[in-house]
Formats: C-alpha cells, structure tokens, sequence
C-alpha cells in the first residue's frame, strides 16, 4: 500500500504541474488589460545569447492599457523592440530612444471569440495531460500486483487517482471559467 501512496504522491504533483503550466500559458493570452506577464515568453538577443526580455529590460503597467519597457543598456532597445514585433503577441511597440510604449487596445467581439478559442485549446492541453497522468498513474499502481499487492489494494489505489484526477479537472475548468469572464468583460 505504500508503493500505491508513493504513486499518489507522484501523480498529484505532476497534476499539479500541468495546472500551473495553464496557468503561465492563460497569462500569456491578454484579456484586454496591459499586464507585464504578456511579454514573459519574449526572448530578446543579448551578447549573442538569447535572453529573457526581464532579464534586459524593466517592464511594468502604468496604467491598464499601456506597458513601458525601459532596456537597462541603450543600445539594446532596438533589439528589445525586434523581438516584441517578432513574438506575435498583436501589439506594436513606440520606441522613443529611452524606452518602448506598448498600447493594449481594447477587445472586439471577434478578437474576443479568437481569444477564448486559444484559451479552450490550453484548457484542453491541460486535461489531455491530466487524463495521461492518470494513465500512467493506474499503469504503474497495476504493475504492483506483480510485486504482491493484493489485487484489492490496486482497485483503491485506482479510485483513488481517479478521484484525483475529476478534482484537477475541475480545477482547470474553474481556470477556464475565470479567463472566460476576464475575457468577456467590456
């Protein structure tokens, strides 16, 4: 029965994993407000390297609609400005030699629909890596009866991933309605 408890263990952590990863990937899908974490998958050329743009550059949200990027080294805003036109995240930079203004704009209807179509895509991501996480989790708590588990002992322990796997998928659809409402509103 320890072997199941281990398995558990390894199974929620992993679940646990695969929802943060939605998470990071929800924030990247803008909802109509500036925020700093639009820009967190931009790679930005440093010395040669590829270097995240946090890592180059000071970025925050004045206000609601607008993100300032102010590069730590001047001769870097060009570069910084490259790589935000070149992440296709839609929205285009105003460099003004010191630092580079990026204007959210608001939604339309359509832009909104397209919006919640990525984000049903990663909430689907997310249960498909769920659902192979309980997979392998029932895979490896079967293997046990080779072991000498006891055959009773494997039936709980597969309910017992099966339990946990509806309570992560429910989970991620609380995450899905919460961007949808963020992405509906006006």
């Amino acid at each position: 029965m320890e072997e199941i408890e281990l398995f558990l263990d390894d199974a929620q952590d992993t679940m646990e994993k695969a929802l943060k990863h939605l998470s990071i990937e929800l924030t990247k899908i803008r909802a109509g407000r500036a925020s700093t974490q639009m820009l967190d998958g931009i790679q930005v050329e440093y010395y040669g390297t590829m270097t995240p743009l946090n890592q180059v550059a000071a970025v925050n949200t004045p206000d609601a609609r607008t993100i300032v990027v102010k590069p730590f080294e001047k001769k870097l805003i060009g570069e910084v400005e490259k790589s935000i036109r070149n992440s296709n995240i839609g929205l285009n930079p105003n460099n003004d030699g010191e630092q580079i203004r990026l204007s959210v704009p608001p939604l339309t209807e359509e832009r909104r629909r397209d919006l919640l179509k990525k984000v049903k895509q990663e909430v689907e991501t997310a249960k498909v890596n769920v659902r192979n996480i309980r997979k392998d989790s029932n895979d490896s708590i079967r293997k046990l009866t080779k072991e000498g588990v006891s055959e009773d002992a494997v039936k709980i322990g597969e309910e017992r991933v099966q339990k946990l796997t509806d309570s992560f998928v429910a989970r991620v659809d609380e995450v899905y309605e919460m961007k949808e409402k963020d992405i509906l509103v006006v």
